[in-house]
């Protein structure tokens, strides 16, 4: 992607219609994930993903401090993604936490998600943030490289260990 056709890319908020569409996708996602990750097991995880997103947004993209946005490209006239993010104050001040951030399918490897974290730290310069943060699983070593490459920094890490019913070469 050239700079020309970075500035063709833009956020635009997300209204009911559209976020519906979106919320179900991020459950199936998120749920798939968690499965994945290990932390829940595939017959919980639909209803707890839902439960977390409805928790999170109870008032969908109207909830207060949260920021729902469609990833705009002007030039293709195409919806090429979502971001979901919103801030945080703590006693080390205002941040930004990026919740979801998804690239469809066909538009990535070309650039897109790194300008649209551009355009979160914008807009969270815009919001008086001093930092942007999310969380990343582990086993999505392509989004680590991503965001390693653009600037983000680990600052923790869980880690988790298979405990097996019986240790290798126990009799």
């Amino acid at each position: 992607m050239t700079p020309q056709e970075t500035d063709n890319i833009r956020l635009l908020e997300l209204d009911d219609a559209p976020y519906r569409e979106y919320r179900e996708h991020l459950v199936r996602d998120y749920a798939a994930d968690k499965v994945r990750a290990g932390a829940w097991s595939e017959a919980e995880a639909q209803i707890r993903a839902a439960r977390d997103v409805d928790g999170l947004l109870p008032e969908g993209p109207a909830t207060q401090g949260h920021f729902l946005y469609s990833v705009r490209e002007d030039a293709a006239d195409a919806e090429v993604g979502t971001v979901w993010f919103a801030l945080r104050d703590s006693g080390v001040g205002r941040s930004v936490w990026i919740y979801d951030i998804i690239i469809n399918e066909n538009f990535r490897r070309r650039g897109y998600a790194s300008r649209t974290l551009e355009l979160v730290e914008a807009r969270a310069r815009e919001l008086g943030a001093r930092s942007v943060e999310l969380h990343v699983f582990g086993h999505n070593h392509g989004a680590q490289a991503l965001y390693e490459k653009v600037g983000y920094s680990v600052t923790s890490i869980t880690m988790a260990k298979p405990i097996l019913a019986e240790p290798p070469g126990h009799q």
